[in-house]
């Protein structure tokens, strides 16, 4: 049978009030009491019920993680940013995987609200109007991690990628480089529309370099489209010297592409990534790519959330953080 606080109550030969007392950490108990209670607890095997704890006190110390993909390294590493900080803040995660679908995010979110999380951190490639009703509605706090919104009122903890990606493809430019291609993610989110893609353009102006359309390819993140995006840009007659693509995972696929074609990196072609995953130290030459430090967007999304949920004051909800470029040997030294 379950053992109830009743139970340790009983076996202390305290009231129950004191056990809660105890197992919430008051201080108001007597150590000798708080030593016998304790004791009472190790031998029943006493288990807080954080159910019903949590409709007593209107907080279940629980926060909801809707993430795309768990898998990718790129989540991953921010997934650990997220529970390292719940973890010092004692707060428990439950964690759920949207696979980048729409519908499966609302349904997440729901469900995560049924069960009366405190707080909620949300990723997704695409952020849409519709979310952000959502959210609105929403009776605990939302934060945002790695993830564009265009109308900036949901709190969100970002890089600047638009500067980021101008700052990549303005240093290919610096190196000399004309013709610079851009192997970019999906073209219907809006962190690679509206600001990867925008900082490319931007850079290729202030560097009098003019906009050719055959040497953007979409891909879809992965390791697959980067090898598909090198051999369509290694078909076009006038090929580019030097490639910036919007992940690591795709910047691997390129580099295997163009040496699987007999290409040197970077002798040939210069190529920087973006993200700064493990992965660029996995592959030869290692992978140039812009820092973006993924653990510190989850570690600071956590923290921003927990302030929101705590209605502790926040002067800025739209958090920032620096990126900057790892030079490695996919680029000339």
């Amino acid at each position: 049978m379950n053992v109830t606080i009743y139970d340790v109550a009983r076996e202390a030969n305290v009231s129950m009030a004191t056990v809660s007392r105890v197992v919430n950490g008051n201080p108001n108990v007597k150590p000798t009491t708080r030593k016998k209670v304790q004791e009472a607890i190790e031998r029943l095997g006493y288990r807080p019920n954080a159910v019903a704890r949590g409709l007593a006190s209107k907080k279940t110390t629980t926060v909801g993680v809707i993430i795309p993909d768990i898998s990718n390294i790129f989540y991953s590493e921010l997934a650990r940013g997220i529970e390292d900080i719940a973890t010092m803040y004692k707060y428990n995660i439950i964690l759920s995987n949207s696979d980048q679908n729409k519908d499966k995010e609302f349904h997440l979110l729901n469900t995560m609200l049924g069960k009366q999380v405190d707080g909620i951190v949300f990723m997704s490639g695409n952020v849409t109007q519709e979310h952000v009703e959502e959210f609105e509605k929403s009776p605990v706090p939302i934060v945002l991690a790695a993830s564009v919104e265009s109308s900036d009122t949901v709190p969100s903890v970002i890089i600047d990628s638009e500067q980021a990606s101008y700052d990549a493809v303005t240093e290919l430019a610096n190196r000399g480089h004309k013709k610079i291609a851009f192997i970019i993610g999906p073209l219907n989110e809006p962190i690679n529309a509206e600001k990867k893609l925008a900082g490319y353009k931007r850079a290729l102006e202030d560097a009098g370099l003019s906009f050719n359309e055959e040497y953007v390819y979409e891909g879809d993140y992965t390791y697959d489209s980067g090898i598909e995006g090198f051999e369509k840009i290694h078909e076009l007659a006038d090929k580019p010297t030097a490639i910036f693509v919007g992940t690591d995972e795709m910047a691997l696929g390129v580099i295997h592409s163009a040496q699987d074609l007999g290409y040197s990196i970077p002798n040939d072609i210069e190529v920087i990534g973006f993200d700064n995953t493990r992965l660029a130290l996995m592959v030869r030459p290692q992978l140039t790519t812009v820092v973006q430090p993924m653990y510190d967007i989850g570690a600071v999304a956590m923290r921003l959330l927990t302030k929101l949920m705590n209605k502790e004051n926040v002067e800025e909800q739209i958090v920032v953080l620096p990126h900057r470029i790892e030079y490695r040997n996919s680029t000339k030294q």
